[in-house]
């Protein structure tokens, strides 16, 4: 059971990643960004394609793959920081959806629907814990989740860029009678967190589901690992997809309970909301 868990820990710094990254855009730009996984996975399928049609080397495919779905997020940010500026946080929320189905159709069109090829980037064990193995996979999407927060905590609270990100999240319109240029910043917010989806997917993508609507859904268990931390915390966001990616390796080992491995991520989701409403649940209750 051990071993189930720890193995789960690899899914689990995606779930923790892309749960930073959807923290990140609903602190910082107003967004929960449904559209977050699908741009990371379009952006791994055009890696897939450079290096089985064009020819090119992994690691440059790779690169090429991150930065297309780092652009990718950039032109939805530039949609919502160009005409949904003064939109509410549903309204710029509801129009990720958008962008979220048109990736999925369009990689439908473009790679067809069958699995990609990937080709793993990391592969084999790193090492052993107590005959226990963690793989470098583990490590890497662990890894990148922890040191994406860590690295936007310090931002945040110790950079000048941090304060004006900090004062666009929290009062927009002073920020930008200040003086501080809130579209660039916003746009850039949407580039990088579309880099680091684009990253974690390329990396887990050989050991996943490698189908554009199962790497596109990764935004619910991200979602659930986001709502541990109110969509606020990024330490709980890191903690929230660790945990249910532990969980999920473990229900796996389970044979009679490995069914719920894929309702998860819901059921995490309805209990942080009913644990968030329990002030109010029982005061009508009295």
């Amino acid at each position: 059971m051990i071993q189930g868990a720890l193995a789960g820990l690899a899914a689990g710094g995606v779930y923790a990643a892309l749960g930073v990254c959807l923290t990140l855009m609903s602190r910082l730009v107003r967004v929960v960004n449904f559209a977050q996984a699908a741009t990371g996975m379009f952006g791994a399928f055009c890696a897939v394609w450079l290096v089985t049609a064009a020819g090119l080397p992994i690691w440059l495919a790779s690169v090429l793959g991150i930065l297309i779905g780092g652009l990718l997020a950039a032109v939805i940010g530039w949609v919502a920081a160009t005409w949904l500026s003064e939109a509410n946080v549903t309204t710029r929320s509801a129009m990720t959806v958008g962008p979220l189905l048109l990736l999925i159709s369009l990689s439908f069109i473009l790679f067809g629907n069958k699995p990609q090829p990937f080709a793993p980037i990391i592969a084999g064990p790193a090492f052993r814990v107590g005959g226990v193995v963690i793989s470098q996979v583990t490590l890497a999407t662990v890894g990148v989740a922890v040191a994406v927060a860590l690295g936007v905590h310090l931002l945040l609270v110790r950079t000048r860029i941090g304060t004006q990100l900090r004062a666009l999240s929290e009062r927009p319109t002073t920020a930008e009678l200040l003086g501080i240029r809130s579209r660039p910043l916003s746009i850039a917010v949407w580039f990088v967190t579309g880099l680091i989806s684009a990253l974690v997917i390329i990396i887990i993508a050989p050991s996943q589901s490698s189908d554009a609507t199962g790497l596109s859904m990764l935004i619910v268990p991200a979602a659930a690992a986001a709502l541990l931390g109110g969509f606020r915390r990024l330490d709980l966001a890191v903690l929230g997809g660790l945990v249910l990616g532990m969980l999920g390796g473990l229900v796996a080992q389970i044979d009679e309970v490995s069914v719920i491995r894929n309702f998860l991520p819901f059921l995490f989701i309805v209990v942080l909301l009913l644990w968030s409403q329990r002030k109010e649940v029982w005061d009508a209750a009295r």
